[in-house]
């Protein structure tokens, strides 16, 4: 990792740390504002501790990129939580078969950039 990209991954490290530090729930009810305040540093320890061996400049890149986006999204909609994505046309097709493997193709190419990581914690 370049020197240039620790300070980069450090910086959004904290960056996350004084979102959640400031975090307002959207309901605005105190418990709910700890639960998603606790929601936001559980998930920024286990992501970063997570990717804490990559070495590929890439695929940091993309995750540099992922947690950009899961920022943004979390502050515009103020939802600390990942949106979830829609499912294709027949998103419910049997477990067996050429239309389940063509469905679950399917969902890997729509998933968007800001849940690449939550499925592989969850």
């Amino acid at each position: 990792m370049t020197p240039v990209t620790r300070q980069e991954v450090l910086g959004l490290y904290r960056k996350i740390f004084r979102i959640a530090k400031k975090w307002q729930s959207a309901s605005g009810q105190v418990e709910e504002t700890l639960k998603e305040k606790d929601y936001i540093k559980k998930e920024a320890k286990t992501l970063f501790r997570k990717n804490k061996d990559v070495t590929d400049p890439k695929l940091i890149k993309q995750c540099i990129e992922e947690c950009e986006a899961r920022i943004e999204i979390g502050l515009h909609y103020n939802i600390p939580y990942p949106r979830p994505i829609h499912l294709p046309p027949m998103g419910l097709a049997h477990k067996q078969g050429r239309t389940f493997r063509q469905q679950e193709k399917l969902r890997k190419i729509s998933k968007p950039i800001y849940l690449k990581s939550h499925d592989e914690i969850s």
